[in-house]
């Protein structure tokens, strides 16, 4: 009964991270692919329409998940092992299950796109950025990892106030309207990951097809950073709540 319960939580977590993939690459794909602003051609907004899809996905993503208490995201279910109680047994099954629900929504943006795609980028050489994230200065990577990590902080410290003080049916809007907000004012200096899985199952599906700046086999090593990163500010933004909110708003 154990196995069974928790393999149906292992297909929420891989749908509900399918599900904000698939909103979140697809909005990069129709900003980068059909936005270029070519007199004649349609442009399909810019960094507030990412911001806002990736918000709008994270809600639906989480509507998708309430089977497994809706991670949908490895920072959220390390952070929550630490700190929440949450069973230590299931922390490396979710987060399989949220990499390979990443992968596979990457797979299916790539496979929508793909005509697109090869038109804007035929050799592959520009354009994993629209699955996966990469540093907005390459020579500086702490910058980034510092983005990830007050990024990741912010998420998780946000989505505890959220859970301990909004009615569970507004939970989802709200967290998605803070994943939205971060976005907006910490997006720049590596691309707004915030998750781990979100990152790293886009990036392995971009090695595997070829894309030749994925940042994982091209030498650059900067797959580390949304994934160091987000583990370490959700685990810090977490123990904040934790310690200095909930702690001292405890009834004597």
């Amino acid at each position: 009964m154990r196995s069974k319960s928790l393999f149906a939580e292992l297909v929420s977590e891989f749908f509900g991270t399918f599900i904000l993939i698939l909103f979140g690459a697809g909005v990069v794909a129709m900003v980068q692919l059909f936005g270029s602003g070519i007199p004649g051609e349609i442009v399909h907004g810019g960094w507030t329409n990412i911001t806002f899809a990736w918000g709008l996905g994270v809600v639906l993503g989480i509507y998708t998940s309430q089977r497994s208490g809706a991670h949908i995201n490895p920072a959220v279910t390390l952070s929550f092992a630490l700190l929440k109680g949450f069973p230590w047994r299931k922390v490396a099954p979710y987060c399989a299950a949220q990499v390979a629900g990443a992968f596979c929504g990457a797979a299916l943006v790539f496979l929508n796109y793909k005509e697109a795609l090869l038109k804007f980028d035929p050799n592959l050489e520009k354009t994993a950025g629209i699955f996966t994230t990469f540093p907005a200065f390459p020579g500086l990577p702490v910058a980034g990892f510092f983005d990830q990590v007050v990024g990741t902080a912010l998420l998780l410290f946000l989505v505890l106030v959220i859970i301990d003080h909004a009615p569970p049916s507004l939970q989802p809007l709200l967290i998605g309207g803070a994943v939205v907000a971060i976005g907006m004012s910490w997006g720049g200096l590596h691309g707004y990951a915030i998750n781990p899985a979100r990152d790293f199952g886009p990036r392995l599906f971009t090695a595997l097809a070829g894309f030749k700046n994925n940042g994982l086999t091209d030498g650059t090593g900067v797959f580390w950073v949304p994934i160091a990163g987000p583990f370490l500010g959700g685990a810090i933004g977490a123990f904040i709540y934790m310690q200095c909110i909930r702690r001292f708003a405890a009834k004597p």
